[in-house]
């Protein structure tokens, strides 16, 4: 299955109207059912839907190892893809989600107990100098084919301290970051010597999500928020923005950049 779909357009410029045919990326419905029950209803690109379905649970505090889940099944029909999970016996105690929730392609999240709240403050043991993170964005973005193809979806990846790891893109800009969570969770891959690249705006909630995974410093082409900013300066974690063009700011916990 293509990951776009091609559509005519009509295009106005200086040069008057002329049509043209433009690439769209898919829009499609993921259903994530935990134990028998569905707790959300998800826009999504129709690509990695497991990743999306366990990274959005873990984001939500409700898994936190592979150990978490005992099953785990996926049903594609058309235009909706269904992840069930049923939990283990290890899984963390969580309070009884809220049925058919809906979650739009703006990826709105939080309303399961956040697990970052439960986290404490980030080790201090990996750095990246400036140089570095330059390098890590232009190689990031190079790979975002998508984004770069029809300038419609959120982009992210994760690297260590030598490459990219994995990139991931969806219509949703919470959705990229479920899936790096479930990526790595899925791999038993730890998060403590990882960064994240980002193409989007950083919004406490997106640094919670990073908090919770364990990520010490993120990277994005876009500015967070000012609630952004100080939950990674409480979080120990380091937050750079408006990586681009040779420059970037550096809000919280410069030592891992400086150092």
């Amino acid at each position: 299955m293509s990951d776009t779909e091609q559509r005519e357009v009509l295009i106005h410029d200086s040069h008057g109207y002329s049509r043209v045919r433009t690439e769209l990326i898919r829009e499609e419905t993921l259903g994530v059912y935990l134990n028998d029950r569905k707790v959300a209803a998800i826009a999504f690109s129709g690509r990695h839907a497991e990743e999306l379905a366990v990274g959005y649970l873990r984001s939500e505090g409700l898994l936190e190892s592979r150990r978490d889940f005992s099953s785990l099944e996926t049903v594609a029909e058309g235009r909706e893809t269904r992840v069930c999970l049923a939990l283990g016996k290890t899984a963390p105690e969580f309070a009884s989600p809220p049925e058919g929730r809906s979650i739009a392609s703006s990826g709105a999240r939080g309303l399961l107990a956040p697990a970052a709240k439960r986290r404490q403050p980030l080790p201090r043991t990996i750095s990246c100098p400036p140089g570095r993170i330059e390098l890590f964005m232009e190689d990031f973005l190079r790979k975002a084919r998508l984004h770069d193809t029809t300038g419609g979806t959120h982009a992210a990846a994760m690297a260590d301290g030598e490459e990219i790891l994995v990139v991931r893109e969806d219509i949703g800009r919470h959705n990229a970051i479920d899936m790096l969570a479930g990526y790595a969770l899925l791999h038993d891959l730890d998060c403590a010597d990882k960064m994240v690249f980002r193409t989007g705006r950083v919004s406490a909630e997106i640094v919670g999500k990073l908090w919770n995974m364990g990520i010490q410093l993120s990277a994005s082409l876009s500015v967070p928020t000012s609630e952004a900013v100080r939950l990674a300066s409480e979080a120990g974690m380091t937050l750079v923005g408006a990586a681009r063009g040779g420059r970037m700011k550096i809000y919280t916990h410069e030592e891992r950049v400086t150092g």
